[in-house]
């Protein structure tokens, strides 16, 4: 079994990283002394504080830690993930098919480059533009972008939800003529004939049909089905926690943390970081029968690469504000803002974040702002 750091994803797709460098065998990252059962859950059954394996097997708990992270859901789309099968499409969100991404990229000749976004919550929101931004990069070092029609069809109403950034990128998507359609969700791809078929969410029943030269498609996706039947979860299926210390509104010796829950920020590795060292002080006070005292503001981070070597650093909080941690406007394009994302973040992951050492940027801003906010 190998654990990956999938944000290096993007860049495998791009053809700017190597597959290999994103994974490590998961014995390699679980520390000592960790009890470690290789089988999935199949029940949670908090109000008797087990839970069940696919082996049958009955496991009893005092505290519960919930970190499912998200379900990919290919098969939401008529056509996939069947469609894999053939040449010009890949996603980068799956181990499968990032490398797909990357061929699709090489062999493009002239024609659409589409690349899409679904109509569920999604992780790393921006991983779907970013491929765009690379690939439209790629086309133009190879000589290629004048015969290349970018178009990035989205189920979303804007490009992103922090206005500070959202402008900065729409100077871009303008700059680098990119074609954006919003509110067009990919509902069936024909890889056959090279089809895609979009539906217009404001008018729903119409369709539209993109011939494609390359397709990157970003899954819909939702919470794990083990979770979706349990007791734990919301009415929309997500992890039901206090979005301040992490606990469960119904069941205090529950717990949940990344993509899994219903913390209304977005679904990144930089939020995880952020929630572990919160998660960590709150169960060490529960455990001694004390009120938690560390608040989770909704701090997360969105590198979004713009190039192969440029990156906005989107950083923010709950109310979709920024919430930077360099002493410099983060919404500029930046090489060192890629060489962290490239370089020094999957060395974080790997060294730091998990081995409990990494709760996120909050004590460098401080230090960088020196107490001014």
């Amino acid at each position: 079994q190998r654990h990956f750091y999938q944000p290096l994803w993007t860049l495998v797709g791009a053809g700017a990283k190597q597959l290999s460098l994103s994974g490590r065998p998961t014995a390699s990252v679980i520390p000592s002394g960790v009890e470690w059962i290789q089988d999935r859950v199949a029940e949670l059954n908090p109000d008797k504080n087990c839970i069940r394996t696919d082996n049958g097997k009955e496991i009893s708990y005092k505290y519960l830690i919930i970190a499912l992270g998200i379900q990919l859901d290919y098969e939401k789309i008529k056509g996939l993930p069947e469609g894999f099968a053939y040449p010009k499409i890949g996603s980068n969100y799956s181990v499968k098919t990032v490398e797909k991404t990357w061929k699709a990229l090489q062999d493009f000749k002239e024609g659409n480059a589409v690349f899409t976004f679904p109509n569920t919550p999604v992780k790393c929101a921006g991983a779907p533009q970013k491929i765009m931004y690379l690939s439209e990069a790629y086309f133009r070092k190879t000589g290629r972008r004048p015969k290349a029609n970018i178009i990035f069809n989205t189920a979303l109403g804007a490009i992103f939800g922090v206005k500070k950034y959202a402008a900065a990128l729409q100077e871009i998507i303008q700059e680098r003529n990119l074609t954006v359609n919003y509110r067009h969700n990919l509902i069936e791809v024909r890889a056959d004939k090279q089809e895609a078929v979009f539906e217009n969410l404001d008018k729903p029943g119409e369709t539209q049909v993109i011939p494609y030269e390359m397709l990157h498609v970003t899954p819909p996706m939702s919470s794990p089905d083990v979770l979706k039947t349990s007791a734990v979860v919301d009415s929309a299926g997500w992890v039901d926690v206090d979005k301040e210390t992490l606990q469960h509104k119904k069941y205090p010796n529950v717990f949940g943390i990344g993509d899994c829950t219903n913390l209304p920020t977005s679904k990144t590795a930089a939020a995880v970081a952020a929630q572990s060292g919160i998660l960590d002080r709150t169960i060490s006070l529960i455990m001694k029968n004390q009120k938690p005292t560390k608040k989770y503001d909704g701090y997360t981070s969105c590198p979004l690469v713009t190039g192969y070597n440029r990156v906005i650093l989107a950083e923010f909080d709950y109310r979709a504000e920024p919430l930077e941690t360099f002493p410099f406007d983060q919404s500029k394009e930046r090489l060192s803002m890629y060489l962290m994302k490239a370089d020094m973040m999957p060395f974080l992951y790997w060294n730091m974040m998990l081995r409990g050492y990494w709760g996120g940027p909050a004590f460098l801003r401080k230090l960088f702002h020196l107490g001014m906010s």
